[in-house]
């Protein structure tokens, strides 16, 4: 967690003698989940307050002994760190027969690594030392498709075009060509529904069609699969999919994409590359399989599975390769993965 600024807030306690008023300052995390705190002895000290352990557990505050408040303590919270941990990583799943303390150790390992996973405003990272480079096979000047104009679009398009881009504005993915810049390729976005809900799309198509395409092997399901054969604890980690620039345009100007767009020609290719790379040992031990942007590690102990859960996220933060924590299946038995359900013994 980071600090990103402090905050002083006037805390009201009523008292049939008078409000009881502090103005402790707090610290702002950012992404922080906290239910309560904790005035510590400097706030004590300062506001005169006296805790006695006695049978009513009574708190005084004031200087004056004789006309100190006096406020009766109902019930005393205990801190209980694997609620705190749940609550941090609740939108991973966890494999439901483990006790408390085989959850603790997992989650303590997690909360370690917590950089690597996906979370708050920004959760997509662009990986360090892993640049990407397309190649056309076309010569300049670039031929009309792949110098397309934005699509027309209705009033509800529109809008719904402008909350997308702002939304990626906000996280990094693209950002707005300057007037004095060179634009050679333009390839437009369009908006497409599902389930009533809206999604923005780059038209890829033509630039798909001019790109060389990298022949990089990708891994054979059923042969990657049959690896888990005695594996009693599986875990699967998902990759957040990358965003090499690219042009969108729409009717709000033109923008650039600051990462490998989604559905890029050899996108699939170039991540499973990176992740050969970056997890060549850990494959080759013959613990961990990875599918573009699937990891899966397996193992046949809980202590060996937390060990390697380790070993990744330690790979992934360095280099700031985020993990998407709801697509997270941690110490399970069976799980779905590439498409098929996947335990120790079977694969269906």
């Amino acid at each position: 967690m980071t600090s990103i600024g402090t905050i002083i807030k006037e805390i009201i306690i009523p008292h049939r003698k008078g409000n009881i008023r502090l103005n402790p300052e707090f610290v702002v995390l950012d992404h922080a989940h906290i239910q309560g705190f904790l005035l510590g002895p400097d706030y004590q000290k300062m506001y005169g307050i006296d805790i006695y352990n006695s049978k009513n557990r009574h708190i005084t505050i004031g200087t004056n002994k004789e006309k100190k408040f006096s406020l009766l303590i109902y019930q005393i919270s205990t801190h209980d760190p694997l609620e705190e941990l749940l609550n941090w990583f609740r939108e991973g799943q966890f494999r439901t027969t483990l006790t408390s303390k085989q959850k603790l150790s997992l989650l303590k390992i997690l909360r370690k690594s917590r950089p690597a996973f996906a979370i708050g405003k920004k959760p997509l990272g662009k990986v360090i030392g892993h640049d990407i480079k397309l190649y056309l096979d076309v010569e300049r000047p670039s031929p009309p498709m792949l110098r397309r104009p934005a699509y027309p679009a209705g009033l509800e398009t529109r809008k719904e075009i402008e909350k997308h881009i702002n939304e990626v504005l906000d996280m990094d993915v693209i950002r707005k060509i300057g007037h004095d810049e060179i634009v050679e390729i333009t390839t437009p976005v369009l908006i497409t529904w599902h389930d009533g809900k809206s999604r923005l799309c780059g038209d890829l198509r033509s630039l798909n069609s001019y790109t060389i395409a990298d022949r990089y092997p990708i891994p054979r399901i059923p042969h990657a699969l049959e690896k888990l054969e005695k594996a009693k604890y599986i875990t699967k980690m998902v990759c957040m999919k990358g965003f090499d620039q690219n042009i969108a345009l729409c009717h709000m100007g033109t923008y650039e994409y600051t990462g490998m767009p989604f559905d890029i020609t050899n996108g699939g290719a170039h991540f499973q590359r990176m992740t050969d790379t970056i997890f060549q040992e850990e494959i080759l031990e013959g613990w961990m399989v990875v599918y573009i942007y699937d990891i899966i590690e397996y193992s046949e102990t809980l202590e060996g599975d937390v060990q390697y859960i380790d070993r990744v996220l330690s790979k992934c933060t360095p280099i700031n390769l985020k993990i998407s924590l709801k697509k997270c299946n941690f110490g399970q038995q069976e799980l779905l993965a590439l498409g098929h359900k996947v335990s120790g013994l079977v694969w269906l």
